[in-house]
């Protein structure tokens, strides 16, 4: 079984940097493919970012640029680093992962586990 547990969320001002961190407990081979999500308030939860066992990224167009998806193997352990930071980036923020990274990788049913999620708050 496969635990995610995200940390590093909090509160930023605008153009602010922020970095979170998703600890993965459980086999590797669950966890080859990892990923980012975020819901605001009233909103749908968005995909934003994804990575595979390569190193292969994928990003929204909506943090491209700005953030920047990475994990160490080893330590079986996905980083977002988040900079220049907007209030539209407020947002629960949660870590993904899956044995493969499959077609769509927006499609929240792609992803076989999640954490509890993070709190990221920007404020202007």
């Amino acid at each position: 079984q496969v635990q995610l547990v995200e940390s590093g969320g909090g509160s930023v001002q605008a153009g602010g940097s922020l970095r979170l961190s998703c600890g993965a407990s459980g086999s590797v081979y669950d966890t080859a493919c990892m990923g980012w999500f975020r819901q605001a308030p009233g909103k749908e939860r968005e995909a934003i970012a994804t990575i595979n066992i390569p190193g292969s990224t994928t990003y929204a167009n909506s943090v491209k640029g700005r953030f920047t998806i990475s994990k160490d193997n080893a330590k079986n352990t996905l980083y977002l680093q988040m900079n220049s930071l907007k209030p539209e980036d407020t947002a629960m923020y949660y870590c993904v992962a899956n044995p493969g990274c499959g077609v769509d990788w927006k499609s929240e049913r792609n992803y076989q586990y999640w954490g509890q999620g993070t709190q990221v708050t920007v404020s202007s």
